[in-house]
Order: structure tokens, then sequence, then C-alpha cells
């Protein structure tokens, strides 16, 4: 049986999967671009939303894995010609997680403060974090609900219904951006970093609407609840499990980050987030072909096509090198205008500019991380993700951090530390990947 690997396959699913895969980083980006002009307290209002994000990031990071174990195992039984069997888990894993959901969200609405103050805002900037997350939280069981039918889209081996939601999501989430923070004059107040909040809300709704209507209609996959639980749900809560603990390792790193971000300063914190959010849209952007791999790596997987798989890794570093070369380029080309997207402050823009470069350079690593990330995904590899995850963080990113904010680095020895931590994800990776399955590619094929 042959596999379509080619390079107009695989870009029909990247480039869709691209799309859609940088919907939930721009809902914050909006709002960072939109509040960071406005007239009273920009500064304090960027740095609230960029610890609000971290800590909102790592929730959708460590339940959002929904998304990557169903795409896994609906690939794998979709390579076997086996789909039927499990027409009944996404509708189980979907309750599962945003169950969680309503559960964390219930827990940490109280503590929205003491949360916060962990990550050492203070002041106005700890004011506004609390308003911001109060709001924005809302939005949390509807974007883990979008994440999880993107996974069944994904699983189907369709990335284009993914893409029309974010995109519907994403403009809905500009416009009332700009209504809500700015206000309508005569009609509607001015918001400021409510605004944004509330902006962002009812975009995730609004995806979330759209999503399940698509995949009632468009799939024969149900959203009905019904026990018994399919056979295949211990399996996909130990992918999510393993991926838990992987998500937890990445937003240490992340919370260490902007932490110490936020304790040298309100303009550091500051150009932290820029720095921060435009990091996820160009990781976001390179996961349309991390998307596409652990697409097609799950089916060809489930049909034990080795030398296919292992050709299309092949394929896959050099398209997201190049990818990842051509986001560093663009970056360097339009290097002062980004930042004033973003914000006119003499301070931030000073601090962001300064450690830009690094964000830049580090993109091609990304792209080979993020791809084998996927691949991995896709291949059910979870518990190796996992142990990398754990490693790269706890022997990489900490104590290079530690070891250069002793040197005073301040931002600099923040995203010194992200690359180091990158390319300790990147190199395993590969190596694992080709140990793995370059002798099963070599074995003669049996029927």
């Amino acid at each position: 049986m042959e596999h379509d690997i080619s390079f107009k396959r695989i870009n029909q699913l990247a480039i869709p999967a691209l799309i859609g895969g940088i919907a939930e980083p721009l809902l914050s980006t909006t709002d960072l671009a939109i509040i960071g002009n406005i007239d009273h307290h920009a500064i304090e209002s960027i740095g609230a939303i960029g610890i609000v994000g971290a800590f909102l990031s790592m929730l959708v990071w460590v339940l959002g894995q929904s998304r990557s174990a169903l795409s896994s195992i609906l690939s794998q039984y979709l390579g076997a010609n086996k789909l039927d069997a499990i027409k009944n888990l996404p509708a189980q894993a979907i309750v599962i997680i945003v169950s969680i959901s309503f559960l964390i969200l219930t827990i940490s609405y109280p503590f929205a403060k003491n949360i916060f103050q962990f990550y050492n805002a203070s002041g106005t900037v700890l004011d506004y974090a609390v308003v911001y997350y109060r709001i924005r939280v809302w939005g949390f069981p509807f974007t883990l609900f979008v994440f999880a039918v993107f996974g069944v889209f994904r699983g189907l081996q369709n990335t284009f219904y993914p893409m029309l939601v974010a995109i519907i999501g994403t403009i809905v989430n500009i416009v009332l951006d700009i209504v809500f923070v700015y206000g309508i004059e005569g009609y509607i107040p001015a918001m400021n970093i409510e605004g944004a909040a509330y902006a962002s809300v009812i975009a995730q709704i609004i995806m979330a609407l759209i999503a399940g209507y698509l995949v009632l209609t468009k799939t024969e996959i149900s959203l009905k609840f019904e026990l018994p639980f399919n056979t295949e749900i211990p399996r996909f809560v130990t992918m999510v499990l393993n991926l838990f603990i992987r998500a937890l390792a990445l937003n240490a790193a992340l919370y260490f980050a902007t932490s110490y971000a936020a304790k040298y300063g309100d303009a550091y914190i500051a150009a932290y987030t820029i720095g921060w959010n435009l990091w996820l849209i160009g990781a976001f952007t390179i996961d349309g072909y991390s998307s596409a791999g652990n697409i097609l790596s799950g089916k060809l997987l489930g049909a034990k096509a080795y030398k296919t798989l292992v050709k299309l890794g092949n394929q896959l570093i050099v398209y997201g090198v190049l990818f990842g070369v051509a986001l560093a380029i663009v970056g360097f080309v339009f290097y002062k205008p980004i930042g004033r997207i973003f914000t006119q402050e003499p301070e931030v823009l000073a601090q962001f500019y300064d450690t830009f470069w690094i964000i830049l350079l580090m993109q091609p690593i990304c792209a080979i991380a993020f791809i084998y990330d996927g691949m991995f995904k896709g291949l059910g590899e979870m518990s190796f993700l996992r142990n990398l995850l754990l490693l790269s963080s706890g022997l990489v990113f900490i104590p290079v951090l530690w070891f250069f904010t002793k040197l005073d680095y301040k931002l600099h020895a923040v995203w010194i530390a992200f690359f180091l931590w990158i390319l300790a994800r990147a190199l395993p990776l590969v190596v694992k990947f080709r140990k793995k399955f370059l002798p099963l590619s070599q074995q003669p094929i049996t029927k």
C-alpha cells in the first residue's frame, strides 16, 4: 500500500495546521499589542498579561495534551483500518478533560492573588493580573474542548476545519479587543485590560460552538457520552498522564523564566512578555509541520510502513529548518517595527531589542525539536517525551538560568537558557527516532 508523504500532501496538512495552531498565542498577543498602546498603565498591563498568560499556558498545555493523545490513537486506528472500534472514545475523553478544567477553575479562582504573587507579581501588576485572570479563566474549559476536537480532526487526517475555527476565533478576538479595550464613544466604555479579557473569552466560546458543530456534521464521530468506557481509555489516560508530567516540566521552565523576569523589574517583565509571545507564535507556526508529522507518523505506524516513516522524518527536518530560517530572516528584517507594534515605551523597547536576536537565532533548532516532538506524540512515545522534558528542564534550563542570572545577564540569562533547553530537546529526539526506526525500515515487508 502506497502512503502519500509528498511535499504537496505534507503541506496540505501543515499549512492549515500552521494557521490553526497560532490561534491560542494570537489571542494573548492581540491582547498584548492593543493593551500595550493604551494611555493608562500600559507597562503594568503588559506585565500582568504576561504573568497570567504564563499561568494559563501552563494549564492549557497540561490538560491540552488530550489533543495529542486523541490524535495519536485515532490516526493509528485509521492506519490499521479499525476506526469503528474507537468512535466513542473522543466523547469520553472530552468529558474527562473538560470536567477536570472546571475543577481547576473552581479551585484557582479564589486564590488568583496568591498564585500571581508566587510569580513575583506585586503592586499594580498584581492587581491587574488578578482582574485579567478572573475574567480570562472562564474561557479555559472552552479552549480545552476546542483542543480535543482539533485532536479528533488531526487523527482523521484533517487540518482544514481546525484552521477554519482558528481563523474565525482570531478575527472575533481582534475586533472585540479593539471595541472593548478602547471603547466606542457614547456606546461602549473603554474597559482597558478587562476588555481584553472579555474579548478572549467570547472568542473562545464561539470557537467551541463552531468546533462542536463541525465535528458533529462533518465526521462520523459522536460527542454523546456513553458507557462503558472504550478499551483505549486506559491508554489515553496513560498518554495524557505522561504528557501531563511532561507539561509540568515544561512549565517549570516557563515559571522560572517568568518569575526571574518579573524580579528584574516592570520593564523587564514587559519586554520578556513581548518576546515570549513572539516565541510562541514562532513555535505554533512551526507546529504546522509538527502537526503533519504527528498525523502522518501515527497512520504510518498503524500501517507498519516503517520505510516511509523514516523518509517522512528526513523530509520534515529539511522543511522545518528552512521554515525556521525563514522566520528568523523575517524577524531580523523587521526587527525594530516588531517591537513598536507592542509598545512605545523606551525602557521596554530597549530591553526587548537587546534580547530579541536570541529568540530569532533559535528558530531553526525549535523547528527540529517541535517537529520531532509532534512525530513522537503521533507514535505514542509519550514516556520518552516525558523523561526528555524532565531532564532538559531540570539539568539544562534551570541551572543555566541560575548561572547566567548570577552573572547579572538578566533577560539574556532567560533566553540563553531557552536556547540551550531547545537544543537539549531536539538532538535526543532525532537520535532516538533514527535508532528505533532505521533498523525496522530495513526489514523485509511482511503481509
